[in-house]
C-alpha cells in the first residue's frame, strides 16, 4: 500500500542533570568538587533512503521520542549521552512544521538528514563553579528539555520519466513491458490506483527510473478523480511520457484526451506544463489509427510516436527519446 503523507509528533530527550559531588579520598582533605556534567538528550533524526518507498510504516506511529540523558557522575564523569532516534523516509520526502506550515527541509537525495528535533544540553556539575572565592559549590545546573514539535511528512516521487494520460491509456502495460514492475493491468478505469515505479535498462549499465502515475480525469487539479492526489509527483520527473489511447475502442477521442491532460498539467502548475513531454500514441495496432494520429499531431503542434506495448512495438523509439530528454549529451 502507498502512502505519500503522514503528520507525526517528534519529542527529543531531555538532557541530563549535573551532579553536586565532593571527592572523598583516603588522605586527601578537603577535596574538592567532581560532579560530571549531564549527558545530552538524544535527538530525532529524519534520514532519505532508497529502502523505504513510502510513508505508510512511518505514518502507522504518530510519536516518535530519543531517550534522556543520563545525570553527571562523580570523578568528574560525564553523563552518557541519549541515543538519537533515526527515522528513515524515503527520499524525496519533504518535512513541513505542521504549525506554521512552512517548509524545513526537502530530503532529495539518499543519505540526506535532518535533525527534526533537538536533544537537550545536559546541566553542567559543580566542578565548573568551583572559584576562589566559592571553592565548596553546591549547586549544578538541571538538563534543557528536548525540542518537541508537529511535522507534517509529504513525500514526491523521484524519477526520470512520468507517465501521464487518461485512465486506460497503456501507461500501466507499457511500464510492465519496458522494467521489471509489475502493476495491475486491466481493461477499465483507474486500474493505477498508486504511483508504481520501474527501471528501465537502457542499453549496457544505463538505467532510467519511470513512474507510472494514476491516471488524470477533467477537473483533476481541482481534486477530482484519483490522479490529482499525484499530480505533485509529476514535478519531480525531469520528462514527461504522454500517453494517447488512438485505438477505436478508445473511450475518449486522441485530440481530446490531448487537450484535457494539457489543461491539468497547467492548471495544477504552469510550469509543469513546460516540462519537456514526448508524445506518444499508444495501442497504434491497425492502419486505421492514422487518421487518428494525424488529428493527436495537429492538436498537440507536435509529431508522435507509435507504440504497441502487447506487440513490442515502438518501444526502442520511445525509450530513446525519453533518454534524449533526461540525458541530452549523451546518445541512446
Amino acid at each position: 500500500m502507498f502512502r505519500d503523507e503522514a503528520s507525526i509528533e517528534v519529542i527529543a530527550g531531555k538532557g541530563g542533570d549535573g551532579l553536586v559531588s565532593f571527592r572523598r579520598e583516603k588522605y586527601v582533605p578537603r577535596g574538592g568538587p567532581d560532579g560530571g556534567d549531564g549527558g545530552d538528550g538524544g535527538s530525532v533524526v529524519l534520514v532519505a533512503t532508497s529502502r523505504e518507498s513510502s510513508l505508510l510504516r512511518i505514518g502507522r506511529q504518530y510519536r516518535y521520542t530519543a531517550s534522556k540523558g543520563r545525570p553527571g557522575q562523580t570523578q568528574r564523569c560525564h553523563g552518557r549521552n541519549g541515543e538519537d532516534n533515526v527515522i528513515e523516509v524515503p527520499i524525496g520526502t519533504q518535512i513541513f512544521d505542521k504549525d506554521r506550515g512552512n517548509l524545513l527541509f526537502d530530503l532529495a537525495e539518499d543519505g540526506a538528514r535532518l535533525v527534526v528535533a533537538e536533544g537537550g544540553r545536559g546541566g553542567r556539575g559543580n566542578i565548573h563553579f568551583a572559584n576562589s572565592v566559592r571553592q565548596v559549590p553546591r549547586h549544578a545546573t538541571k538538563g534543557l528539555e528536548g525540542e518537541r514539535r508537529l511535522v507534517r511528512l509529504e513525500l514526491k516521487i523521484f524519477a526520470d520519466v512520468g507517465l501521464v494520460g487518461l485512465p486506460n491509456a497503456g501507461k500501466s502495460t507499457f511500464l510492465s513491458v519496458v522494467t521489471a514492475a509489475r502493476p495491475k493491468v486491466a481493461d477499465y478505469p483507474f486500474t493505477t490506483l498508486d504511483p508504481q515505479v520501474g527501471i528501465a535498462e537502457i542499453g549496457t549499465g544505463r538505467t532510467m527510473v519511470i513512474a507510472d502515475l494514476p491516471g488524470l480525469i477533467e477537473g483533476a487539479a481541482e481534486g477530482h478523480g484519483l490522479g490529482h492526489r499525484f499530480l505533485k509527483h509529476v514535478e519531480r520527473c525531469r520528462a514527461l511520457l504522454h500517453l494517447v489511447d488512438v485505438s477505436e475502442h478508445a473511450t475518449t477521442p486522441a485530440a481530446e484526451a490531448f487537450r484535457t491532460i494539457s489543461a491539468e498539467l497547467a492548471e495544477f502548475s504552469p510550469e509543469l506544463a513546460e516540462k519537456p513531454r514526448i508524445l506518444v500514441a499508444t495501442k497504434a495496432e491497425d492502419e486505421s489509427d492514422e487518421e487518428r494520429i494525424a488529428e493527436l499531431e495537429a492538436e498537440a503542434g507536435q509529431p508522435a510516436l507509435r507504440l504497441s506495448s502487447l506487440r513490442r512495438e515502438g518501444l526502442g523509439p520511445v525509450l530513446g527519446a525519453a533518454w534524449g530528454e533526461v540525458h541530452p549529451q549523451e546518445t541512446y
